[in-house]
């Protein structure tokens, strides 16, 4: 029954009755890494078309949250070492759990977010260059129509060394990025760019467009750096690059 509830009200059960929810799916078959919990299955997700099996009961989390939390917490030191870290738009799976980290000096950041510490605009931040170890900027560069003036804005605020992931909606069958203003009609506009408020869906040239501010650009391509039956336990998206970005 759970997998056929209609998408507003499911998300509106997810964050109201996240408990309830957890409860109801408990098993064994697949684990959220984020907190360790395990379900027969999770929810589906998905503006337009739902993906099934993708949106953890505990966490909220979706692929691309799972995903990155793994690459954090194997891969890099964000969890130990002390960061100064940025975060724009704070994914609700992650707020708590960085917010706790004793090792971090952790700033969030939106124009709308009631999550944000400080309101701000992408393109004009209030902070003085070379200031963060860590930036994480994740699905919020396909809503900005100015998206070179955004990235040379992190690539100011990033210190020297510092690392900054910068995850967006890709489409890694396409070379280049595609846009079109023209298309107003909102239920087009999430027809071709997956929500009526993307202004792009990028192309493989989204990694060397990062590459043009002054970013070395990692396309880190982690599904394939774990076993399959990891990526299916985790429910992630093979195949999924994080581009992970060093000033």
């Amino acid at each position: 029954m759970l997998n056929t509830i209609p998408r507003p009200i499911l998300i509106r059960l997810s964050y109201v009755a996240r408990p309830v929810l957890a409860f109801a799916l408990k098993g064994t078959t697949f684990t959220d890494p984020i907190d360790g919990k395990s379900f027969k299955s999770f929810l589906p997700y998905g503006y337009g078309t739902q993906r099934n099996n993708v949106l953890s009961p505990s966490t909220l989390s979706l692929e691309r949250h799972r995903l990155l939390w793994l690459y954090l917490n194997e891969k890099t030191d964000f969890f130990t070492a002390p960061k100064k870290v940025l975060h724009f738009a704070p994914e609700q799976a992650f707020y708590k759990l960085f917010r706790n980290q004793k090792n971090l000096d952790y700033t969030t950041t939106d124009l709308f977010s009631p999550l944000a510490d400080v309101k701000a605009d992408i393109c004009d931040l209030p902070f003085e260059d070379n200031q963060y170890d860590v930036i994480l900027c994740n699905h919020v560069l396909e809503h900005i129509p100015d998206d070179t003036k955004a990235m040379q804005e992190l690539y100011r605020v990033l210190k020297p060394g510092g690392m900054a992931i910068l995850q967006i909606p890709q489409d890694l069958n396409r070379a280049i990025t595609y846009a079109d203003d023209t298309i107003t009609d909102q239920k087009k506009r999430a027809e071709i760019f997956g929500q009526y408020d993307h202004v792009r869906i990028y192309g493989r040239d989204y990694f060397d467009k990062l590459r043009s501010i002054g970013f070395t650009v990692v396309e880190e391509d982690y599904t394939h750096k774990i076993t399959p039956e990891l990526v299916e336990k985790y429910c992630l998206a093979k195949g999924e690059i994080i581009p992970v970005c060093f000033k």
